[in-house]
């Protein structure tokens, strides 16, 4: 009896949902093991897997409907990953290109796929347009390469996939056109109007409600599960209302993507997590759902096929390749460019697959174009993952080559950061904002720090408990941490005494809250922590998760270019600016502006930035009423005895206290006298190092250089 469950259970094509996903699995662990090693790119393995598995292979696996459910959410996954990876500076920077380059790609197959269709295949004009569609339209099955490589955000690739978008559009767009003709004899203009200005309201509530859904979603729910949860059912809901309107579905899970794309920061929780499923389950069984549906040995059915498969690879392959390089000469770009732009769009898989089945439906395609078109999705897929993955290993090549000449020059300062925490409640928030404050390439490890000065078992269990939430914060993110818990009788010493041990040039704590009338804005704590160290200090209150700030409103103090710290405060300006891709609005002194202009365009953060003059502290009152609840308000602070520090600045702790109680704050005293940036840049005025011991000269230093550049 056992003998015979085990018969049933082994039966191919197999039935059991066990061995199914077993077979599934083993397919995903070691395709890029062997495939790797035959130095093949593992998305074409996958592809030749579904292949041999499949009911027109070996028969192993049947295409049921888990291959159909699997497959249909691993190309909307790839879509909406290639829209929430896009830096959207980058987008706009390059959406006129990409604009240009889908026109240019859906042109060109078009017109060359209709003409070749019509005379090499004898087939009317709308039976004609239908073949052509298929050239026009592409898929970006080779993306996953260029997201492995961390090049979503090159040029090349952010073209590619706007003019994805733009072709797959227009494709549709004709693709209705003809088989309206074919099937009903006539062409719907009133159609096509309808499906315009249903696509347009489509785009509009897309871009209005998904926003407020996202920002009243996250700020209520924080458990990381539930925000995947809630973020996939977005994205499937705008592909289920694309579809709905006539729109293909990938189309949806794009914008989707493009509209969530500032709420998922890319070095968080959520993006790993969507990242992680997507690439480990979703995408892998849509290329091996691929692949079953491929006949090859349709080829060997009859000198029909071989043709028609021939001649539909050599224009689907020759007209990406034509456009690519018309694309790359109207926009300027390098040869390498264009061949990353052909491999991927030069992949055949959806909207092909959709043309087959419309034309099977309603029969209106030979049966040796329908097998040839099978043939062709192949070919294309293995042409375009090779193109791919050779083109963008030579970019990363090239990429880590500048950058290695540029270690050879100035080098810039890893941050050491020290999160302070003790309370459970704000240890997570802490750690996400320190991990959006780093820069990407900062492999150093963060230090989780728990201070002290009693036995008392409660605090001493709510001080743990923040630690450990701290630390799962930045695992989840997959930045390294350190935790340390430190009993001090004092513990400012305490965090002192750790950021010297550590070496740490960051301290992140919790803003203080007033406890009775008399305790001050800061604390005692604070005020002996700006007095004891000259260290980067950042004093934090958000009351809304930090990737729902809609801006950056920096105030910086006049001559605070002149402070050692001052770069390290706007890198990591710019680093929260760029994780956030929110906007951020810098008010300082006319004569500061320009370097933080400066340091900006040096370190290359491509963000958007507004600059706004104040020339004392009273037009901060102008100011002040723009600060909206859910924008971030960042004030440079000064210490007392640093060169940016005026009797007014006394002043900002009840300023704060009066009027931006409810407001998200951030307080930043910069280093004071510290090891400095060792980059003597135009817009660095310190190109020296300064010790703390030679503090009364260097401060000396400081002044003679300022009166020396303000004559």
């Amino acid at each position: 009896m056992i003998l015979s469950a085990a018969g049933r259970i082994m039966q191919l094509p197999l039935q059991q949902p066990v061995a199914i996903f077993l077979v599934v699995l083993v397919i995903i662990l070691l395709t890029p093991l062997v495939f790797n090693r035959l130095k093949i790119p593992h998305l074409v393995g996958m592809i030749l897997a579904g292949v041999l598995v499949g009911p027109h292979g070996f028969d192993v696996l049947a295409d049921d409907a888990s291959f159909e459910i699997f497959g249909q959410v691993g190309i909307l996954y790839l879509m909406f990953l290639a829209g929430v990876e896009i830096d959207m500076v980058h987008l706009r920077r390059n959406l006129k290109a990409g604009i240009i380059f889908g026109i240019i790609t859906f042109l060109i197959p078009m017109a060359v796929g209709l003409v070749v269709s019509r005379y090499a295949f004898s087939m009317a004009w709308s039976a004609a347009a239908i073949v052509a569609t298929m050239y026009a339209s592409h898929t970006l099955i080779s993306y996953p390469v260029v997201n492995r490589f961390g090049l979503s955000n090159a040029r090349p690739v952010v073209v590619a996939v706007c003019g994805t978008i733009i072709a797959v559009f227009l494709a549709l767009l004709t693709l209705g056109g003809a088989v309206g003709v074919s099937v009903q004899g006539s062409f719907g203009l009133g159609s096509l109007l309808r499906l315009l200005l249903s696509t347009g309201a489509y785009v509009a509530a897309l871009a209005y409600l998904y926003p407020k859904l996202a920002r009243f979603f996250f700020r209520n729910f924080n458990e990381s599960v539930t925000q995947f949860i809630f973020v996939l059912a977005l994205v499937f809901l705008a592909s289920l209302v694309a579809q709905l309107i006539g729109l293909e579905a990938i189309l949806g899970a794009f914008l989707s993507g493009l509209v969530l794309n500032r709420f998922v920061p890319g070095r968080s929780a959520l993006m790993r997590h969507i990242g992680f499923v997507g690439n480990a389950i979703f995408i892998p069984y849509f290329l091996i759902g691929v692949g079953m549906l491929l006949n090859v040995k349709g080829i060997f059915q009859g000198w029909g096929v071989a043709f028609a498969a021939g001649v539909m690879i050599v224009v689907a392959l020759s007209t990406k390749w034509i456009s690519a390089l018309i694309g790359q000469k109207m926009l300027g770009m390098p040869a390498l460019d264009r061949r990353i732009m052909f491999g991927l769009t030069s992949g055949k898989a959806a909207a092909t697959l959709a043309v087959i089945m419309i034309g099977y439906r309603y029969n209106l395609l030979p049966p040796d174009v329908m097998n040839g078109a099978v043939v062709m999705i192949l070919v294309c897929c293995i042409v375009a993952s090779v193109a791919t993955e050779r083109a963008v290993m030579r970019l990363r090549m090239d990429l880590t080559a500048e950058e290695l000449k540029q270690e050879h020059g100035p080098q810039r300062r890893n941050a050491r950061q020290l999160v302070a925490v003790a309370n459970p409640i704000t240890a997570e928030s802490l750690m996400r904002l320190t991990v959006l404050m780093r820069h990407p390439r900062n492999d150093l490890p963060i230090t989780a720090l728990f201070v002290r000065n009693s036995d008392d078992p409660t605090v001493t269990a709510m001080g743990r408990n923040a630690l450990q939430t701290a630390v799962q914060a930045a695992v989840a993110a997959d930045v390294p941490v350190h935790e340390l818990e430190r009993y001090d009788v004092n513990i400012g010493a305490g965090l002192v005494n750790a950021m010297k041990e550590r070496d740490c040039t960051d301290l992140i704590i919790g803003l203080h809250r007033k406890s009775n009338i008399v305790d001050t804005f800061y604390g005692s704590l604070t005020e002996q922590l700006l007095r004891s160290s000259n260290r980067m200090i950042t004093l934090s209150r958000c009351f809304i998760p930090v990737n729902t700030v809609r801006r950056l409103v920096i105030v910086a103090p006049q001559k605070a270019e002149y402070e050692t710290g001052f770069r390290m405060w706007v890198e990591r300006m710019g680093n929260l600016t760029v994780q956030l891709g929110c906007r951020a609005i810098f008010i300082a002194h006319p004569e500061t502006i320009p370097y933080i202009q400066g340091v900006i365009t040096t370190e290359g953060y491509e963000i958007r930035q507004e600059y706004r003059p104040m020339s004392d502290w009273d037009d901060f009152i102008l100011h002040a009423g723009t600060v909206e609840d859910d924008d971030l308000l960042v004030i440079i602070g000064a210490r007392r005895t640093s060169i940016s520090f005026s009797a007014d600045m006394e002043n900002i702790p009840n300023f704060l206290s009066r009027y931006f109680s409810r407001h998200n704050v951030l307080v930043v005293y910069p280093e004071q006298f510290g090891s400095g940036s060792e980059l003597p840049t135009p817009i660095d005025p310190l190109s020296q190092s300064i010790s703390t011991s030679a503090a009364p000269s260097a401060a000396w230093s400081l002044l003679r250089r300022f009166l020396g550049s303000s004559r």
